[in-house]
């Protein structure tokens, strides 16, 4: 039986390839319409759309990771030019506000995330770092805050009280410290640990010698006042290989 019946891999349809080329298709009435049931536009990803804002079809901008909350209600205006997805994604929904918040949801039809909020008492290091890839779906807590203007020009009087961030480098750093090595006649030896951008540490100028930071790889540079030099960490990629 099976050597009477041919396969269809090798035969293609005309109807197939209008499909594919989007015949037939006309424009929308007018632009702003909701798309979010159409298709994605097989041209638009090549920049060969002709159609512009009236093309039926959906226009992706790039990999969107989260859910539009608007549009779950039926309330972006945004369209295409959306940021967020405008496609239902159980695993990409934004996270539950009540849930964040006060630590339960009532609503037991609630389609947002619900994260575990025992991970939630540790602050993401990436996020104060100004990013974190897992977005919503990050275990840690993500708290935005305005950086403090006083703690950037040098010292906050508020403290570690301050309400405004205060950024930390402890992640450009592993581990987070300086090692220095001790010699017959004092410190000769500095280890540090390069971060993703120049890092200037003053040390005294009693502390290393060139020849030790010649083999670390470090530069030293001129005399930051009486008994004080500069070291300059070069730069490398935050992000391991």
């Amino acid at each position: 039986m099976e050597e009477v019946i041919a396969g269809l891999q090798r035969f293609t349809f005309t109807l197939e390839k209008d499909v594919e080329m989007q015949k037939g298709i006309g424009l929308l009435p007018f632009q702003g319409m909701d798309k979010s049931g159409s298709a994605v536009c097989n041209f638009f990803a090549k920049g060969l759309c002709e159609k512009g804002k009236l093309c039926p079809f959906r226009h992706d901008r790039g990999v969107k990771m989260v859910v539009c909350k608007h549009w779950l209600r039926g309330l972006c205006k945004k369209g295409d030019q959306c940021k967020f997805l405008h496609q239902y994604d159980v695993t990409r929904m934004p996270e539950c506000y009540f849930f964040s918040k006060f630590g339960k949801c009532s609503n037991k039809g609630c389609h947002f995330l619900h994260t575990n909020t025992a991970f939630k008492t540790q602050d993401c290091p990436w996020y104060d770092q100004g990013f974190c890839k897992d977005g919503p779906l990050c275990k840690y807590r993500h708290v935005h805050k305005t950086m403090c203007t006083n703690y950037l020009a040098g010292f906050c009087p508020e403290g570690p009280k301050c309400q405004n961030a205060h950024p930390k480098m402890n992640l450009l750093f592993n581990p987070s410290y300086m090692k220095v090595s001790a010699g017959r006649e004092g410190p000769t030896h500095l280890t540090l640990f390069p971060a993703c951008v120049p890092w200037e540490l003053r040390v005294p100028s009693t502390a290393l010698s060139p020849a030790a930071l010649t083999l670390t790889g470090l530069a030293l540079c001129p005399n930051l006042g009486e008994g004080h030099v500069r070291v300059v960490v070069p730069p490398r990629p935050l992000w391991p290989p």
